[in-house]
């Protein structure tokens, strides 16, 4: 018998497997990155099929097989909805995500960081996606070891809220952060 966990989950991304599989890029808040399988998700009457849209939020109950992680369940916490450029500046931020993520590691941080901007990022009207898009690009390399805290020198990185005070902060040192980032993002070399 095999355990099954429950978690909450952010999905990244996903692609079809087999006739109406899918398998998911989900960055869950217990085990970081995971690819999972979802069985028969593609068919109409699948419950899992809203839950698992990309760029959505939901809590996931996953299963450890022998060929890797398979999703037992899912409902749905935050759908991708809101404005439109929200929506494609978190699909921005989780291509960078995949990208630079690399096998399953907790890291509470960098799942927190994702979350507040998908919830700041999937509200009816925002009007500073560009400036979140650009303080969670730097927590995620912060997070990742990519970007120091004393190279920037700012409490941007000591939490992970997308609060006025922190987007009003960011929007001063706005130069400095994309410098810092394309500086790191070019050091992956990916």
């Amino acid at each position: 018998m095999y355990q099954k966990y429950h978690t909450e989950a952010l999905v990244l991304g996903s692609r079809e497997h087999g006739e109406a599989d899918k398998v998911f890029a989900l960055y869950t808040r217990d085990f970081g990155l995971v690819r999972a399988r979802a069985s028969a998700v593609r068919n109409e009457k699948s419950k899992m099929r809203y839950a698992l849209q990309r760029s959505s939020r939901a809590h996931v109950s996953l299963v450890r097989g022998k060929r890797g992680w398979r999703v037992a369940g899912a409902t749905a916490v935050k759908s991708a909805s809101g404005d439109l450029r929200g929506v494609s500046t978190f699909a921005r931020i989780s291509e960078l995500v995949l990208r630079l993520v690399h096998g399953e590691e907790r890291n509470e941080y960098l799942f927190a960081a994702l979350a507040e901007a998908h919830d700041a990022l999937m509200q009816e009207r925002c009007d500073a996606w560009a400036t979140i898009e650009i303080v969670c690009v730097a927590r995620v390399l912060f997070a990742l070891g990519y970007i120091s805290s004393e190279a920037l020198s700012t409490a941007l990185f000591t939490h992970t809220a997308y609060t006025g005070e922190s987007l009003l902060e960011a929007e001063t040192m706005k130069d400095k952060l994309l410098t810092s980032i394309n500086k790191a993002i070019a050091e992956t070399q990916l």
